[in-house]
């Protein structure tokens, strides 16, 4: 990264990174880099990188930018170079600006589902049918997909490999719903009447 080595009086005191495009110095806590010195102004002068140069420009400061010994409005420096604002020399170390660029994937697309006779085939386990699906991200998958935990009492978890939540079946019948007549016919053994005309 283009740096920057700030010296009072020759000895070196900070050194500053460089951040792509403007880089504003002056006294005030509104600029890039907060230099506290009665001889710089609030806005001071300012610093861009330009291929292996760096301009820097005075923005109208009362005691003036210069460069070897000369006030500056603009002035390209290279590497090795310095620039001086009143006390203060600014050494031109590094020009070198390093863009680093994110790192993206893209996203995976699934395959369409192959629906056979027997069903769906699952994504993991082209062998294998469809046998259940999340609850939450709405993945299907098999029996193998499934992750399982065994709970205390000894009754399974079902969950999701993908998201963590719970898995429902698809594909199976439901349970009939029994009605009042179903649970008093079961509950209450009522004695076979038999036709008057058997008798």
């Amino acid at each position: 990264m283009a740096r920057l080595v700030l010296k009072r009086n020759g000895i070196e005191e900070r050194v500053i990174e460089l951040k792509l495009g403007l880089n504003r110095f002056g006294r005030t806590q509104d600029n890039d880099f907060q230099i506290e010195d009665p001889a710089i102004s609030s806005h001071h002068c300012d610093a861009r990188l330009d291929g292996d140069e760096l301009v820097v420009r005075d923005c109208g400061s009362t005691n003036g930018t210069f460069f070897l010994g000369e006030p500056i409005r603009e002035v390209r420096l290279q590497v090795g170079q310095i620039f001086s604002v009143g006390e203060i020399e600014f050494l031109v170390e590094s020009t070198e600006s390093n863009v680093a660029i994110p790192k993206f994937d893209p996203p995976i697309e699934k395959a369409p589902p192959v629906v056979t006779s027997d069903g769906i085939l699952c994504a993991r386990h082209p062998r294998a049918t469809v046998t259940h699906r999340c609850t939450h991200c709405r993945e299907v998958m098999c029996e193998t997909c499934v992750s399982k935990l065994r709970r205390r009492g000894g009754k399974v978890l079902k969950l999701c490999p993908l998201c963590s939540h719970q898995v429902e079946l698809i594909g199976a019948e439901k349970k009939k719903k029994r009605g009042f007549l179903d649970l008093l016919q079961k509950t209450i053994k009522l004695p076979i009447v038999r036709d008057q005309k058997d008798a």
